[in-house]
């Protein structure tokens, strides 16, 4: 190995653990700063309780609900469609014409701004079903549609094909294969996609602006679906733009990072509990 070439690759390593180092620190100052900000302002009378205006009360209890039914409605609408699409795609689809023009609006819808879904769904939903969050969840499925199918479209691609090939040649049938064989291989996939989606649910503010209103009613899953409700990360816009309140904020924004690390070690755990069962 000559000189310049080992100094190359020397100078490349360097760069390359500077450019991880300084993720990894812009990643943990920004988790930091907020908890440290934000852990003070919290109380369990600010968790259990909803906002009363009269006695100059804040609570967040209605939009933690919110949005774990906003989470749990948009992925039981989206992971069925996704997961589906995917397989079809994958699996039987046999115009490749067609399958390349659905992968291109795939990857087109993804990179539309939430805004213009927020609008999108308030004229098709909100006028439907009223504002509320089924309106919301709806919009949301929307976006993250995407997310889900290319997600699992590529975890179905590394499986390999000596493995289809094998189970057919046992005797199983196309949808016996797919479901004993190929979705236990690609597992992995549909978990990623799952957290990208619950990330950007979690983070979402604009489209539920438009689709699922401002409320801070305490009510069930199905009652909920049907009245308006804001989430978290609307009610950390409402605080910190309109009110001024930059302590509860970022109390707000604590109790999300915390969630969204919550239900990224849950969905984690839920992944590799499924690969162990498929490996025994």
């Amino acid at each position: 190995m000559t000189f310049k070439r080992k100094s190359y690759e020397i100078a490349m390593k360097i760069l390359m653990i500077i450019a991880v180092m300084t993720t990894v620190s812009l990643a943990l100052f920004l988790l930091g700063y907020v908890l440290v900000r934000g852990i003070p302002n919290l109380s369990w009378e600010f968790l259990s309780t909803k906002p009363s205006y009269l006695t100059g009360r804040i609570g967040v209890l209605p939009e933690i609900l919110n949005t774990v039914y906003i989470v749990i409605g948009t992925i039981l609408v989206v992971l069925p469609l996704g997961v589906g699409g995917a397989i079809y795609l994958n699996e039987y689809a046999e115009n490749k014409k067609l399958v390349s023009l659905i992968e291109y609006a795939a990857e087109t819808l993804s990179g539309i701004p939430s805004i213009i879904y927020g609008l999108v769904g308030m004229l098709l939903f909100s006028n439907s079903f009223g504002t509320s969050l089924l309106a919301g969840c709806l919009t949301l499925a929307i976006m993250n549609l995407p997310t889900i199918l290319r997600t699992t479209q590529e975890s179905l691609k590394t499986v390999p094909q000596a493995y289809r090939e094998g189970a057919f040649g046992l005797g199983a049938g196309k949808w016996r294969v797919i479901r004993t064989v190929v979705i236990p291989g690609c597992i992995d996939g549909v978990v990623a996609g799952c957290i990208l989606s619950i990330g950007r649910i979690l983070g979402e503010s604009a489209a539920l602006l438009f689709t699922a209103g401002i409320s801070h009613s305490v009510s069930s899953f199905f009652q909920a679906m049907e009245n308006p409700g804001s989430t978290l990360t609307v009610a950390l816009y409402v605080y910190a733009k309109e009110q001024g309140e930059f302590g509860v904020a970022f109390a707000i924004a604590s109790i999300l990072m915390i969630l969204t690390l919550i239900i990224n070690a849950a969905t984690s755990l839920v992944g590799k509990t499924v690969d162990r069962r498929r490996n025994i």
